[in-house]
C-alpha cells in the first residue's frame, strides 16, 4: 500500500509549482530545525537541544528527500556562520568540535525516519515511536562515535545526560504525528491509508 507524507497532501501536480512548494517546505524546515536548536540547556560538552525533536518531526511530515533537505540546509547556514546552531551561535567549529558527530547524524536520523513514514510508520504510535528511536539512535551513533575524540567516557558525557530529554522529545513528536493523521483523516472522510 502506498502512503503519502504529510507534506503530499497540499503539493502541487505541476512540476514548477511541486518544486517552488518542495523548496519553499525544505526552508521553513531549516528555519523550524534552527528555532528547535534554540531550545538549550548546557550541561557538558554537548548541550541538550530541541534540535532531535524538530528533525525527528519534520522528516516525518516532510518524508525522505525534503527532510533530508531540510537538515542538510539548516546544517550549511550553521557551517556559514549562521546564528542557527544550539544557542545562536554558528560556524564550522561546531562541526570539528565535540557536538560534530551528532550534527552530522542528525542528516541520516531525517532520512531514516522520513523513508519509515513514506511506509506509513507515522500512522500510529507504535511505529511512529519505533521510527523515532531508530532516528535517534542514528544520532546516537554518529555523536558517540566522534566524541570518543574529545572525552574518555562518552556513555557518561554524551548518552546519559540525554536519555530523559530524548525520551520526552520523541514522545511529543510521536504523539503529533498520528494524531495529526487522525484530524485528517476525520476532518476529509479519509481511512488510515489516505
Amino acid at each position: 500500500m502506498a502512503y503519502i507524507t504529510f507534506a503530499d497532501i497540499i503539493r502541487p501536480v505541476a512540476k514548477k509549482q511541486a518544486l517552488e512548494y518542495d523548496f519553499i517546505l525544505v526552508v521553513l524546515g531549516s528555519l523550524f530545525i534552527a528555532l528547535t536548536a534554540q531550545i538549550t540547556i548546557t550541561l557538558s560538552l554537548v548541550p541538550i537541544t530541541g534540535q532531535t525533536f524538530g528533525i525527528l518531526l519534520i522528516a516525518a511530515m516532510f518524508g525522505r528527500y525534503r527532510g533530508t533537505a531540510s537538515v542538510l540546509l539548516y546544517l550549511s547556514e550553521g557551517a556559514v556562520g549562521l546564528p542557527v546552531l544550539a544557542g545562536a551561535t554558528g560556524g564550522w567549529i561546531h562541526f570539528v568540535g565535540p557536538t560534530g558527530g551528532y550534527l552530522i547524524g542528525f542528516i541520516g536520523a531525517a532520512y531514516v525516519v522520513g523513508l519509515l513514514s513514506e511506509k506509513g510508520w507515522d500512522r500510529r504510535f507504535t511505529t511512529t515511536i519505533l521510527a523515532m528511536l531508530l532516528g535517534n539512535s542514528v544520532v546516537y551513533l554518529f555523536g558517540l562515535l566522534w566524541l570518543t575524540r574529545f572525552v574518555d567516557d562518552v556513555f557518561i558525557t554524551g548518552l546519559n545526560p540525554f536519555i530523559l530529554g530524548d525520551t520526552l522529545k520523541l514522545l511529543l513528536a510521536t504523539l503529533l504525528l498520528p494524531s495529526g493523521w487522525k484530524l485528517l483523516a476525520l476532518s476529509k472522510g479519509k481511512s488510515e491509508s489516505i
